[in-house]
């Protein structure tokens, strides 16, 4: 990839669509665009101010191909610091295919996938994880996974670890000072305000660290399981909550053999909902594997919906369960289904065995619900926007890379508060400061190499 080059690429979604956007980027894209671009009234592009727009007429070689609007932004004032040109055409599959195919012809190259943003990076118009957000800002499915990509985008971590680093940086360069007055036995760091910083670091890293559970999940779908014996009502469940027949139902036993998965936004939070094979034991080897895989989607998602058939599980063998499945780190939620097959007086009766069993530290919610009922999956639905609290407010860690260098310059971090409790020299306490530096810098982009940007920016649409 040579950065030097004019790049070209369709920046809208391929396929015909009402209008599309051809992008370039380079030194010479604006002398390239001029080539095949007739203003209505006879203006130069490159006699034009930055962020100007012109109408008029694209030509292949001699044919006109389109009538077109060009955007021009002129470094440094673009996204990606250089010359940017913008063409609008018509969304003809044929135009856009031309248009791009014109402009390699007059000396541009294709754009690798993320390149345009990369060169955005590389021109320190943003930061490695503001570009980073970009992607997930376009992959965003949710409210709530388009309010963390804009956070990252608006810099919310970067501004919070930026400072952080600044601050622990000028420590490290009196503390690099002290080892080149060694021999002298001078101290220029003061170590009670070492220590503090250290102290506010680790606070702010157990933060980010912590929300990663919350930020991951809300980026990609928050997992739940919906579980249960066989024709407890799961798979009508599913298929209530989706309004539409995602799952087939059968009075059979064991009609689901395989996990079936889609997604529901509730609250502006997206969930994935998982339903499983019945949970039993059985001698027919493909349902066995069914349940196999039921249990390892009940141990990685992080709501467990139990759903239960009342007439058919007794109150001791549903507690049983429940205590089975519990994991602190997984909401658990109890769904009496078929209500509408019973008296208010049984429903009345069931929830009074059930909480005068003892269930230890066992700690759920429970809904009755009838999956013919829309008002029940309605009420469902709302109970599941109290789900999952997340502060609007606060920057939370939903990108797999950042977790990972957080969670090594916490145990860095940590290297240092033993050190300086333990009076360790200088040049062992600045061998852990660097470390956490290098941590730090490589969330933010201070630190990069280039099989880092390679990693980040292939995962880009072309375009972007």
């Amino acid at each position: 990839m040579n950065i030097n080059d004019t790049i070209v690429a369709l920046s809208t979604a391929p396929g015909a669509a009402a209008i599309a956007i051809v992008r370039l980027s380079g030194d010479t894209s604006i002398e390239i665009a001029e080539k095949c671009f007739r203003s209505r009234f006879g203006k130069k592009l490159s006699e034009q101010a930055t962020h100007n727009v012109l109408l008029g007429d694209f030509y292949h070689q001699s044919t006109l191909l389109d009538e077109v609007l060009v955007s021009i932004f002129k470094n440094p004032n673009s996204y990606t610091g250089e010359d940017i040109v913008e063409i609008s055409c018509h969304g003809s599959v044929y135009v856009q295919q031309q248009i791009v195919q014109t402009v390699q012809d007059l000396g541009a190259r294709l754009a690798e996938p993320g390149e345009f943003t990369l060169r955005a990076f590389l021109n320190k118009k943003m930061d490695l994880a503001q570009a980073e957000a970009v992607a997930d800002l376009i992959a965003s499915e949710s409210e709530a996974a388009h309010h963390i990509a804009v956070q990252h985008l608006r810099g919310g971590i970067s501004t919070s670890l930026g400072q952080l680093r600044t601050r622990l940086l000028q420590f490290a360069s009196l503390i690099e000072l002290e080892l080149d007055f060694s021999e002298e036995d001078v101290a220029f760091a003061d170590r009670k305000q070492l220590n503090k910083l250290v102290a506010d670091i680790r606070a702010t890293l157990k933060n980010l660290l912590d929300s990663f559970a919350t930020g991951n999940a809300i980026k990609n779908g928050i997992p739940v399981a919906l579980v249960g014996k066989p024709n407890a009502g799961k798979s009508s469940l599913l298929n209530a909550l989706l309004d539409e027949e995602k799952a087939l139902v059968s009075d059979i036993e064991g009609t689901t053999r395989d996990s079936i998965e889609d997604t529901l936004t509730i609250g502006g939070i997206q969930y994935r909902f998982i339903d499983t094979a019945g949970l039993r034991k059985t001698e027919d080897t493909v349902e066995a594997m069914g349940v196999k895989r039921t249990q390892e989607k009940m141990d990685a998602a992080s709501i467990i919906l139990y759903v239960v058939d009342p007439q058919s599980q007794t109150p001791i063998e549903t507690v049983g369960a429940l205590k089975s499945m519990h994991r602190e780190d997984a909401t658990l939620l109890l769904v009496i289904n078929k209500k509408d097959l019973l008296s208010k007086t049984a429903i009345e009766n069931y929830g009074q065995a059930l909480s005068g069993l003892e269930v230890d530290k066992l700690v759920f919610s429970t809904v009755y619900i009838s999956t013919q009922s829309n008002a029940d999956i309605e009420q469902l639905k709302i109970h599941f926007s109290g789900q999952l609290e997340w502060n609007t407010g606060s920057a939370l860690v939903s990108n797999q890379r950042h977790w990972a260098a957080l969670q090594t310059a916490m145990k860095s971090i940590n290297e240092v508060a033993l050190g300086i409790k333990e009076n360790r020299s200088s040049d062992l306490l600045a061998i852990d400061i660097r470390q956490t530096l290098h941590e730090l810098g490589t969330i933010t982009g201070e630190v990069t190499t280039e099989d880092i940007l390679g990693n980040i920016f292939t995962n880009f649409c072309i375009g972007k």
